[in-house]
Formats: C-alpha cells, structure tokens, sequence
C-alpha cells in the first residue's frame, strides 16, 4: 500500500533548496508502486511529476498543484564488467563503485551530482565525458501504455545534455545496464579525486544550487570563438562556447536579485545564498538570457527543468 503524504515541501529534495509544497507526495521503489501512483494521480485527475535525484530541478514557489512522484530505488550491482543500477542510485556512489572495481569509462563524471536516471535523462558530461558511453540497456516505464520497454543505447537518441527520455516525459526511466572497460584501480581513483578537486575549485560543491544552469549554446560568430580561444588558451569544443564565460562576458558575474546570484565563481551556476526564492532565479536567468542574446546574439537554452510553474 502506497504512503500518499499531503502538503510536503519540496525544497528539501532539490539541490538548490527551493520549493514550496506539493500537494501530494510519494516516494515508490518498484515498476508496480508507479503504476499504482499513476493510476491514483489518474483517477483523481492530478497532473504528476516524476523525478529521482533533485539536481536539474528549480520547484516553484507555489508548489506543484498534483503527484509529485520521487523514485527511491538505489540497488547497485555489479557483476564482471557491467553495473545493474536503480535509477534512484546516486551518481557519485554509482561513479566510485566502478573505480573501486577497476572499471573506467566514467571517473570523469565524479561530482556530478543527482541520480543516474536523471544523469541519463539528460546524458551527464563533464571534462570530455559523458554517461551515454557506458549505457547498454535502460529500462523504462511507458505512462501512456502502462508497460515496461527496454531501450539499447542506440535507441536512447542520446545527444549533447539530452536522450530520448528527455524528449518523451512519457518515458520513465526505472534502472539501467552499465557496460564499462578494464582498468587500473590507482590510475582510476587518482581520475576521480583530480576531477572532484578540479571541480571544487571552480565552485563549492556543497554550494545551493543546480550545477550548470545554461546549457553550452554553439556559436557561428567567429570573431567570438576567437576571442574565447585568446582569453582562454584553449581551443572550443564542436563550435561551443561555455556559458558560464557568456554570461561573465555581459558583465553579470556577482548579479543578486532576493537570495539568488549569479555565482562569482563560475558564472554558470545560480546560487541560493540562503533565502532565495524560485521567482528570483527566474529573474536572473530571464536577464542572463536577454543580456547574452542581445549584445552576443547568442541564445541561452536552461539546462535546469522548471516544474510547477
């Protein structure tokens, strides 16, 4: 029997700590506890929202006025060469377990935070990268057939920060088959605390917030790459520009509106400073997005899902 709670607020279960209440919550951990969510959110005509980490996410203010569904399923095993992981699992644990293993091919993606369904989701990457080169299977469940599919990683429609999940909210993803190569646990583990130490540097990782807002749009200026290429001393990466330097490039590093700032650091990440409101980062991405668009001609696209709004 499934535990509905009423008014439960939501800011505890995203990273940026931001969110007034849902009006119904649940958290399942089977294929057979979402169905039941789902038909219970059906015959009360309740509009749902599934999700399983918390990190790409900015809850509204008000809430979410239905089903608010958090999966909690984290089981890892491990068996040769290949990881069975729940989609509730933390990324960062999934990440280490194959390092400790002497299995390579994600140690680059330690400190991204959330949860492998949503590190799949939206295809996670970082330092050349990404999850979408480990995938073999993910299992999902359909919302509009009520079954369960299985997707092999040519059908997953994987890209830059996107999957074919993203693009079918329909499509719940429920676990997932890691294929991973052999390597040395030393070299392995020294990858994963270079990575971790290099992303502490370019921002608190305990900080409020939701890692990367903006995705990194691609650029046809030329004269910008250039000039990216010149400040930075390194070469861009398939035409995109960082958006962090972007926005810091318009002069909006440090901006504050309420409790939300565009981080001094690294300005790609919003930060709640501690009483920051959903409304307040809205703002400031709003004025991110203008400010780039109309003195770069380049459009920001969020990579942070807005839910309640």
């Amino acid at each position: 029997m499934l535990h509905i709670q009423r008014h439960i607020p939501l800011a505890p279960y995203s990273t940026f700590q931001i969110g007034g209440p849902a009006d119904f919550f649940v958290g399942v951990t089977t294929a057979g506890e979402l169905t039941e969510a789902l038909e219970y959110a059906k015959e009360n005509n309740f509009p749902v929202f599934v999700f399983s980490g918390g990190s790409n996410i900015l809850f509204a203010d008000r809430g979410f006025r239905g089903l608010v569904v958090k999966l909690v399923n984290k089981t890892i095993h491990l068996t040769g060469n290949q990881i069975f992981v729940d989609a509730g699992a933390e990324l960062m644990e999934v990440v280490h377990l194959a390092c400790e293993h002497e299995l390579s091919g994600m140690e680059r993606l330690a400190g991204i935070p959330g949860s492998l369904g949503g590190a799949i989701r939206g295809n996670a990457g970082a330092f050349g990268m990404e999850i979408k080169g480990v995938v073999s299977t993910v299992k999902a469940y359909d919302r509009k057939t009520g079954q369960l599919r299985e997707f092999h990683r040519d059908d997953c429609g994987f890209s830059y920060r996107s999957s074919r999940f993203k693009e079918s909210p329909e499509l719940v993803i429920l676990s997932a088959v890691l294929t991973l190569q052999s390597g040395n646990r030393e070299e392995l583990l020294q990858v994963f605390n270079d990575t971790l130490a290099k992303r502490e540097a370019k921002h608190p990782q305990k900080a409020k917030c939701a890692g990367s807002f903006f995705m990194n749009p691609k650029v046809e200026n030329t004269e910008l790459l250039k000039e990216f290429e010149r400040d930075n001393g390194m070469s861009t990466r398939d035409g995109k520009l960082p958006a962090g330097w972007l926005i810091d490039h318009v002069g909006l590093r440090g901006k504050k509106i309420g409790g939300a700032q565009i981080s001094n650091q690294h300005p790609n990440y919003f930060v709640n400073t501690g009483d920051a409101r959903a409304e307040d980062v809205v703002m400031l991405a709003s004025i991110a997005k203008e400010r780039v668009r109309a003195e770069l001609g380049v459009q920001l696209r969020e990579e942070v899902q807005y839910v309640g709004f």
